[in-house]
């Protein structure tokens, strides 16, 4: 069944929405998935706020052209499916964790912030920790200091406290 062109050019420009409103696209072979597992993957996406769409690589590769993006023409042979994200980290963790847990699938690039980036770099995007965690992070490291300047503080006024005691001591024995 042949595409016509019209619906050809609405899948082209729905594609190009979708790569310039992404701040990462994973580019995935899914040949391996059926039915039930791909159905899978989406809710998971989903539930991350990703989209995964299976594209045809012709059509892709036009998209690539009228966006400056040549260099992702060596990821797209095969069946390729694309998670697009707003989150850089996301759509990586998610295929990843999907990726161990079935044991299927293979990632074969992305597109980072306008930048095609390989397999491997899209495998230590997924190793990072969630925004949390990296925000809790650097909490942490800002609160460091001031609990240690707290402390110092408050020794000083401590030490000040006993020695003034002292005094009063000393003094009341005295008298």
């Amino acid at each position: 069944m042949s595409i016509t062109k019209a619906k050809k050019e609405e899948i082209i420009q729905e594609l190009q929405e979708k790569f310039e409103g992404s701040v990462v696209s994973v580019f995935a072979d899914y040949r391996s998935l059926n039915v039930a597992e791909a159905t899978k993957l989406r809710r998971k996406l989903r539930e991350a706020g990703c989209e995964y769409k299976v594209a045809k690589n012709t059509l892709t590769s036009l998209v690539a052209k009228r966006l400056g993006l040549e260099d992702i023409e060596s990821y797209l042979e095969g069946p390729i499916a694309i998670a697009f994200g707003k989150d850089p980290v996301a759509p990586a963790k998610v295929l990843y964790e999907f990726i161990r847990e079935n044991k299927k699938m293979e990632i074969k690039g992305a597109i980072l912030e306008g930048k095609v980036i390989d397999a491997k770099k899209v495998r230590d995007l997924a190793d990072l920790p969630s925004r949390e965690v990296l925000l809790s992070k650097v909490l942490g490291g800002m609160q460091s200091p001031l609990y240690g300047f707290a402390s110092v503080l408050q020794g000083t006024i401590r030490s000040f406290v006993y020695a003034v005691e002292a005094v009063r001591k000393q003094r009341a024995g005295e008298v």
